[in-house]
């Protein structure tokens, strides 16, 4: 049995004129040559701000704050490469058309993690300037901290019964445990997409269920390991900033923020690419719709989540708990924390619920720009509050460093972006052998 869509001759031609029939596939499948323009203005944004950033290391608080605000951009495009990883994963598990379309674009985001590998080294090597256990990393320094006044007796007994998970050593254990996981995943993923596409007997009943039973036995397990081990990664290297902080939602939390930046940047490109082919023919406006409704998803799991953690823990008003957020909404934070809810949250979910502003892609375009925008407001909220100094921070007069937490950021997801454009270009952005493609080139029948 054949999954090849045939079409006569006359048939096409009569699609092609009349739209009644299906499209036929584009003849050049690799990316347009703007992605390069693109990619070369990923590169000047890059060095631009780079460049502005160093000037941070001669301004009041400036040192301070690079570490930090490095950190944050990291973990943005950590949250990009990860994200992506695992929308592959749950689109080879489930299916659908919408996953066809954004496969390639994932797999291109998935292919950084080399990059992402090599970005983190800096944290790790100076993560005594950023974690209380990497900077005291046994009892005894800790102990020692503690008489000295430079931690609390809280974090000093609580980073001390947490060395198991918390110190250097197993910092680095966990780095390159996650970090290689993911390495190995993506790359099979990626070679198998490969080599699917180059499988002779492409198109048969005997092809489609041998790679699809081959990308879902990956898959599957891969999604729950993926999921413990990124808990793993974000609670060691965000979480334990405040080292007193419990969390039973965070790796979850983090998860859902993945994908709602990651489909916010995935519908982002298809839309800048549908100007040109083969996404023009392509990307058609259900499929885009679908994304939409997924991405509002994402926005309302992502309040959900946050909300509901934050009531359970007012509720209950224990000491343990609350300094978390007390951190957060005192003083000038309060105005981070209602602009991280109204940007984060408000102003995306009042947006989507819109079905014409789904199916447009010039106001999509804004949308999703705004909602990556939005991603770096939260990871500030996230960050920053976690250190001593954070409640005078948010006053520029004599505290010009804390402006590192814009031109850092920018530097490095312009960096991650150049790469992530790079491997855009190194594959064809359609894949041929997948039934999906021929229903993608169907013409649609609802407005």
């Amino acid at each position: 049995m054949s999954l090849e869509h045939e079409h006569h001759g006359a048939d096409l031609t009569h699609g092609n004129a009349g739209h009644h029939g299906p499209k036929t596939l584009p003849s050049v499948l690799t990316a347009p040559a703007v992605v390069g323009a693109w990619r070369t203005r990923a590169a000047i944004v890059a060095v631009i701000f780079a460049v502005v950033s160093l000037a941070f290391f001669f301004v009041p608080g400036g040192k301070s704050h690079l570490l930090r605000a490095y950190l944050m951009g990291y973990m943005t495009c950590f949250n990009f490469c990860g994200g992506a990883l695992a929308f592959l994963m749950v689109q080879y598990v489930s299916g659908g058309k919408w996953g066809q379309i954004l496969r390639r674009p994932l797999e291109a985001m998935t292919r950084t993690i080399w990059v992402v590998f090599a970005m983190f080294l800096p944290v790790m090597f100076w993560m005594k300037h950023l974690y209380i256990w990497a900077a005291y990393p046994n009892k005894a320094a800790l102990l020692d901290a503690y008489k000295t006044g430079h931690i609390t007796q809280e974090q000093q007994l609580t980073a001390s019964s947490k060395l198991t998970m918390l110190s250097p050593t197993s910092a680095w254990v966990q780095y390159l445990l996650v970090l290689g996981f993911m390495a190995l995943v993506i790359t099979l993923l990626n070679k198998w997409s490969v080599q699917r596409d180059n499988d002779p007997r492409a198109g048969t009943l005997a092809s489609f269920d041998k790679w699809r039973v081959k990308f879902e036995n990956l898959s599957g397990p891969s999604i729950l390991f993926y999921v413990i081990l990124m808990s793993a990664f974000v609670i060691v290297f965000v979480k334990s900033l405040d080292v007193t902080w419990y969390s039973s939602v965070y790796g979850l939390q983090f998860l859902v923020a993945q994908g709602y930046a990651v489909l916010a940047l995935g519908i982002l490109t298809l839309i800048l690419l549908s100007r040109y082919e083969p996404i023009k023919t392509m990307f058609r406006t259900t499929e885009q719709h679908d994304m939409g409704k997924l991405l509002f998803a994402f926005v309302m799991l992502n309040i959900y989540l946050t909300f509901a953690e934050f009531l359970i823990i007012w509720s209950g008003n224990l000491p343990d708990e609350i300094p978390w957020y007390l951190h957060r909404i005192h003083g000038g934070w309060w105005y981070v924390c209602s602009a991280d809810v109204i940007c984060h949250w408000l102003i995306p979910f009042c947006i989507l619920l819109s079905r014409d502003i789904k199916r447009s892609k010039s106001k999509m375009i804004w949308v999703t720009v705004f909602m990556i925008f939005a991603r770096f407001i939260d990871m500030f909220w996230l960050i920053e509050p976690n250190f001593k100094d954070a409640a005078g921070n948010l006053h520029l007069a004599g505290n010009f460093g804390i402006l590192a937490y814009i031109t850092v950021p920018v530097a490095v997801v312009a960096f991650w972006m150049f790469f992530y454009l790079t491997e855009l270009m190194r594959r064809p952005l359609i894949n041929v052998n997948d039934p999906h493609t021929q229903e993608l080139l169907e013409p649609e029948h609802a407005h």
